[in-house]
């Protein structure tokens, strides 16, 4: 079964300054990298990064857009999030299950750590309140 591919965003939606272009291309790529390492990491949380890779991508660089829309697993995210403006709340419950459960089993690790379990329990709350504040969506029945 094949995939229908997303056509990457036309040139008119580009930056028209060659530096702010680098800087979005910039900043896309330290936010997708930071969305990525939510992925292992707990508190920090994914969705929210690897989104604002996609609008800064879109403003930068057709081809890293095109890319993540058509990307096997951060693609259907990016692209239901373009068309919706929202997340289902299986996406959000899984994302925030996911954190919990990172931050549980850290938080295990570091009990003897109080400092360090403070910070990742803060970063915990943040990435669960980040997720919470998108909207919401009910998917198609």
């Amino acid at each position: 079964m094949t995939q229908a591919r997303t056509p990457a965003p036309d040139s008119a939606a580009l930056h028209r300054s060659r530096v702010i272009r680098w800087l979005l291309w910039l900043a896309g790529s330290v936010s997708l990298a930071l969305g990525l390492i939510g992925v292992l990491l707990p508190g920090l949380p994914t969705t929210p990064f690897v989104l604002l890779a996609a609008a800064c991508y879109a403003k930068a660089s057709p081809r890293l857009h095109g890319w993540l829309l058509n990307h096997r697993f951060l693609g259907p995210m990016v692209r239901d999030w373009e068309q919706h403006r929202s997340l289902t709340r299986r996406s959000k419950t899984v994302a925030q299950v996911s954190m919990v459960v990172m931050v549980g089993l850290s938080a295990w690790g570091l009990r003897e750590r109080p400092v360090v379990l403070a910070v990742v329990l803060i970063a915990a709350l943040v990435g669960v309140w980040v997720v919470a504040r998108i909207p919401t969506r009910t998917p198609p029945a």
